[in-house]
């Protein structure tokens, strides 16, 4: 009796915890999916079921973004906790690149190696090409993908001179230059399915980050794809990502492990505008990739886990993916790293049991480093800096890139709360929240620094190097 009446006490105990069980984790990280891409989130002409069901099944995020809006930057942020310029992490690298995510940085693979997860990462890495920066040396057991964007290989449509093959890499081990990248999809989508059936077998916890090249441009799309949908070339490659997605809620449900699975989804930047009706949408939002208005850093994320998290939970709260890595440690009873990191732990935010942020200020939007814009509550505001835009320019159209033009913005406070759009510049009627925020800004940049300041910051952590640098902020 009295074993009986423990049982039932460490059940309720358990029942009435913040946290939930131990969870596998899956992450998807699409690239240059813009805000707007989902119908669920905006009026597009193309269907996205998997990405709706799962909006329908857990909680989406209306205000989540990434730190910076340009590709190896946001994905240090993702899998570290970090702002990129913490960790020396900026635009996007390449193959002429020496430096990658040094050794000493934590990553979301390695943190769930401590907790005896296995891992694997399929898809585009982007965070160093040189061996001792792939994933197999940053917490990944295993790895199937590319090192860099897929328009970095000799089929360029405007700088075919300025690169050289694209290398496909299994594990440490390249296995063939210039794919054919019809299968992209397909073959990441297919190498995450068999890791998860061999993990559910084996009764194993694992984390599962898949990074879909797409829909970054060059588009391709497999066959089974192709015009799937009647609306171009950029709404099939959606499809197929969306069936992607599907496929992975699929092979959870059928080995019995979904409601004992978080998946996560979330896109590395906004739209590239540049690209017309190759690039996606940015819906209501301003602007799209490498800038710091709201169509460049404000992405979709949708979090869901049967029995865990709610149903058609709406979250208007800002978060970031920054905040993505302490998140994951606390649901994992993982310790963060020694070093300082910059996310904060949002269940309670995903989980509906608070509305409030954890962070100071969202965000501290920076290019390369400078800070370009901060956002607390509804006030996000600007600093004086150059942006690239295509107002007044044409659209590319089927694979080549219309032609930037640069614009200066001026010192500009938006209440995003009622100006989505940012439309209307309200600095001469607010002066006190550009003096709170200006204080806000200056406090940071002390810390990480900014070159539109001279400051170099005094927290900043230099990244893994093997030799002189140089870096692409495509």
């Amino acid at each position: 009796m009295h074993k009986y009446l423990c049982f039932l006490f460490l059940l309720l105990l358990a029942c009435n915890t913040e946290t939930p069980m131990v969870p596998n984790v899956v992450i998807m990280f699409v690239d240059d999916m813009g805000y707007g891409d989902i119908g669920y989130f905006d009026e597009t002409n193309y269907a996205t079921p998997n990405l709706n069901r799962m909006i329908e099944e857990g909680v989406h995020f209306t205000n989540f973004y990434v730190s910076q809006a340009v590709c190896s930057a946001s994905r240090a942020s993702l899998l570290t906790g970090n702002y990129a310029n913490r960790i020396g992490i900026h635009g996007a690298l390449g193959p002429s690149n020496t430096h990658g995510l040094h050794q000493n940085e934590v990553t979301l693979g390695e943190l769930f190696q401590s907790k005896g997860y296995a891992t694997a990462a399929y898809g585009k890495w982007h965070l160093g090409h040189h061996t001792e920066f792939l994933p197999l040396q940053h917490g990944f057991d295993d790895y199937y993908g590319i090192p860099y964007s897929n328009d970095m290989w000799p089929f360029h449509p405007e700088n075919p001179d300025a690169w050289g093959d694209l290398p496909t890499i299994d594990g440490d081990s390249i296995i063939g230059y210039n794919t054919d990248q019809s299968v992209f999809t397909t073959d990441f989508t297919n190498r995450a399915v068999e890791f998860i059936q061999s993990k559910a077998s084996a009764d194993t916890p694992f984390f599962l980050y898949v990074a879909h090249p797409m829909p970054h441009v060059p588009l391709f799309v497999s066959e089974k794809h192709q015009a799937a949908t009647g609306a171009g070339l950029y709404a099939d490659v959606i499809h197929e990502i969306d069936w992607s997605l599907g496929e992975i809620l699929k092979v959870l449900q059928n080995t019995g492990i979904d409601n004992q699975t978080l998946v996560l989804f979330a896109s590395d930047n906004g739209p590239w505008l540049s690209y017309g009706n190759h690039a996606g949408s940015s819906g209501p939002l301003r602007e799209g990739k490498g800038t710091a208005w709201e169509g460049g850093v404000r992405v979709p994320f949708i979090a869901r886990w049967p029995g865990a998290l709610p149903e058609k939970l709406s979250v208007s709260t800002p978060a970031m993916t920054i905040d993505l890595f302490p998140t994951l440690a606390h649901l994992i009873g993982a310790p963060l790293p020694n070093h300082p990191i910059d996310g904060k732990n949002i269940w309670p935010l995903m989980s509906g049991k608070s509305d409030e942020s954890p962070q100071k200020a969202y965000f501290f939007y920076y290019r390369q480093n400078e800070l370009h814009a901060l956002r607390k509550g509804p006030w996000k505001l600007y600093f004086p800096h150059q942006y690239r835009t295509m107002e007044g320019q044409k659209a590319g159209a089927d694979g080549i890139p219309g032609k930037y033009t640069q614009h200066l913005t001026g010192l500009e406070l938006y209440d995003l709360s009622t100006d989505i759009g940012e439309t209307l510049d309200v600095s001469h009627q607010y002066p006190e929240v550009i003096q709170h925020l200006t204080l806000l800004a200056d406090s940071m940049r002390q810390v990480l620094g900014d070159q539109l300041h001279g400051i170099d910051g005094s927290q900043r952590r230099p990244p893994g190097q093997i030799g002189p640098s140089s870096e692409s902020n495509r």
